[in-house]
């Protein structure tokens, strides 16, 4: 129904088909008689059934159970020295956003509140087009080239044979990946497993180019640092408890904050870092699975995001929204990172699967603040006039839109011929002292529930050349962290 339609009994309006022709029964299909068969020419039942049998689109591989809000983003701090972006240039500028939260692992249906990385993905609606920000509520990730996404994620996703998560694929990958073991150690600390998604934090977690009217560039990375306070749960049966009785208890916090004028709000910061710098760094300053140490390159505020209207519709918002992280503006560009590189591509070739390649069309995703001009046409789900008599190729001598000639980023320097490359490593550039600095900065009892989660999973595994490896890994990372693994998978397995 819709507020257009013809008036029908009292004030209501007039239930009518897709079209808009008035529906006359929406209780009993049209028969050859009262007891007789169907009658094909019931254009309302079929084309009832057949939008039913449509009404899913394909899910998400991953990030299947969000969360989202649409809300501002107001500049607090001048950082128009770092970036050309005009969104970024003026302190008290505010844009519109569209934010969605979600868990990597979980099907459709799924509990919002378990143990699992958190995306963290924002749309900028700028007066330049779309700026998405895509990330996460962890800093790092398990692996830092795109290459070995997919074998990771199968080994997170249902087994072939038993169709569950199986502790033996999970180890396994990991005592063969070591890359994972500093990721391994943050998600099973206690902010692994948030209260909900206004007590986390979030980040960009790659590493992202801004460069100035100048010309002059600078390496980032962005934090979303929650006002709420960070909050997280650290009895997992009462948790898995609480996700049983209501799979959506996140998304219902959400929700009921924002319907109860508590809207919750992030501060952006940054990391900056000159170009100049990045080479001789002691860490990959482009691997995913690194921080850049706060005492090496503090945080920078530039603003605030609040979270103030909740979606009318999940569907048409949180389903239907499309985040690609190449969607920058000027100003702001990609870096090196191979994990970003991959899903430069990776993003928008899933949204052009599940939503046809018009999904930038769908209300949520279409640019609001700045105007489209591009020579795209057709193509399933193509919306508005389609271009019109416009012409639709370029260059043409018909007043069609132009480029400005213009980089919206400084060229990426390259240092060598194509080839396979293993990670060039700098001065501190393991896969263990990361992991080994976190297990020691947290307190004595995060310790232990990191212990013993680590060793519930994997004493569930069935051979011990992965037990060992796995135990090898978190050992490089620590001594006593590894001891403590070892000692607590052994008690459990009796």
């Amino acid at each position: 129904m819709t507020s257009s339609s013809p008036a029908g009994p009292g004030s209501r309006p007039t239930l009518t088909n897709e079209a808009g022709a008035p529906v006359t029964d929406n209780q009993n299909s049209q028969s050859a008689g009262p007891g007789g068969p169907l009658l094909l020419q019931d254009q309302h039942l079929t084309q009832k059934l057949a939008h039913f049998n449509r009404e899913e689109i394909p899910e998400r591989i991953v990030h299947a159970v969000g969360i989202a809000a649409g809300g501002t983003f107001e500049v607090t701090h001048d950082v128009s020295g770092l970036t050309r972006a005009h969104f970024l240039g003026e302190v008290g500028r505010r844009t519109e956003v569209f934010a969605r939260f979600s868990t990597v692992a979980g099907s459709r249906g799924a509990a919002d509140s378990v143990r699992d990385p958190r995306g963290f993905a924002i749309k900028f609606y700028t007066e330049d087009g779309n700026y998405d920000l895509v990330g996460n509520n962890t800093p790092i990730f398990f692996i830092r080239d795109p290459l070995k996404f997919p074998d990771f994620i199968h080994t997170q996703k249902a087994d072939p044979r038993t169709n569950r998560q199986e502790p033996d694929n999970v180890w396994d990958f990991f005592s063969l990946s070591p890359e994972l073991t500093h990721q391994f150690t943050w998600l099973n600390g206690d902010r692994g497993r948030p209260t909900s998604v206004r007590h986390m934090d979030g980040f960009g977690s790659h590493t992202y180019s801004w460069v100035n009217a100048s010309d002059d560039g600078h390496w980032v990375k962005y934090h979303w640092k929650t006002n709420q306070g960070i909050d997280s749960v650290t009895d997992d049966a009462a948790a898995d408890a609480a996700g049983g009785a209501d799979p959506t208890m996140h998304l219902q916090d959400l929700r009921q904050a924002i319907e109860a004028g508590d809207p919750p709000s992030w501060t952006l910061k940054v990391q900056v870092m000159p170009f100049a710098d990045a080479q001789d760094y002691r860490f990959n300053p482009f691997d995913l699975t690194k921080v850049w140490p706060h005492a090496d390159y503090p945080l920078s505020e530039v603003g605030v995001m609040t979270l103030d209207r909740f979606p009318e519709n999940f569907f048409a918002e949180a389903e239907q929204s499309a985040f690609d992280p190449a969607n920058f503006v000027p100003g702001i560009g990609p870096s090196p990172d191979k994990m970003l590189q991959g899903r430069l591509f990776a993003y928008a070739d899933a949204h052009r699967y599940r939503l046809t390649g018009n999904s930038h069309q769908l209300p949520v995703n279409a640019a609001k603040a700045g105007a489209v001009h591009t020579y795209q046409r057709n193509g399933v789900m193509a919306g508005g006039d389609n271009g019109g008599r416009s012409k639709n190729y370029e260059p043409n001598s018909f007043d069609g839109p132009v480029e400005t000639g213009v980089p919206p980023h400084p060229p990426m320097p390259t240092d060598g011929p194509s080839g396979h490359y293993e990670p060039h490593l700098h001065l501190e550039d393991d896969d263990f002292v990361q992991a080994g600095n976190l297990y020691r900065l947290m307190g004595s009892d995060e310790q232990e529930r990191l212990v013993n989660r680590i060793a519930g999973g994997l004493a569930q595994v069935s051979k011990d050349d992965i037990i060992a490896r796995s135990v090898a890994h978190f050992s490089a990372a620590d001594a006593e962290y590894g001891a403590r693994v070892q000692a607590k998978v052994a008690e459990l397995r009796g």
